[in-house]
């Protein structure tokens, strides 16, 4: 059986590679003073309305440079180490991956809902200013499926 010149399939291929050089999944950056370990993981806490903060060992050494992933951004780990950062901050981090921080920086988990809270209020306020005629709103209820107690 012979099929029609117009039955063959048509295809498109994109290539995925990230060609810009400032987007990407996580972001680095330095405070403007170093703090210690353990008020940085306080301070995360408050500001990131967290019940828990989980973290590895505390190194002893102040944090001046900070890496951050929302949601599970534990593959970003071995950038964060080569960034130079004293703390990366995402969620969803295994038992095991705790250990291929290996002493080099502290890793902070802070829950995959809790890193991404704010987020929905960072795009509507980008769209608001870019789409003046969106009527936008954002829902109260609370999507997150973990609770503590």
């Amino acid at each position: 059986m012979q099929n029609h010149p117009y039955e063959e399939v048509a295809y498109d291929i994109y290539g995925l590679a990230n060609k810009l050089n400032n987007v990407g999944s996580g972001m680095v950056g330095e405070l403007p003073e170093a703090m210690p370990e353990k008020e940085i993981l306080l301070m995360l806490k408050k500001n990131m309305q967290a019940a828990v903060v989980k973290h590895t060992n505390l190194r002893g050494k102040p944090v001046k440079k900070v890496a951050v992933c929302g949601g599970a951004g534990i593959f970003l780990l071995q950038e964060a180490i080569r960034q130079g950062a004293d703390v990366f901050i995402t969620s969803d981090i295994k038992y095991h991956e705790y250990f291929d921080a290996d002493g080099k920086i502290v890793l902070a988990d802070i829950g995959h809902y809790e890193s991404e809270q704010f987020t929905a209020q960072l795009i509507m306020n980008e769209l608001k200013n870019n789409f003046s005629t969106f009527a936008l709103r954002l829902t109260n209820i609370v999507t997150n499926p973990v609770n503590y107690l």
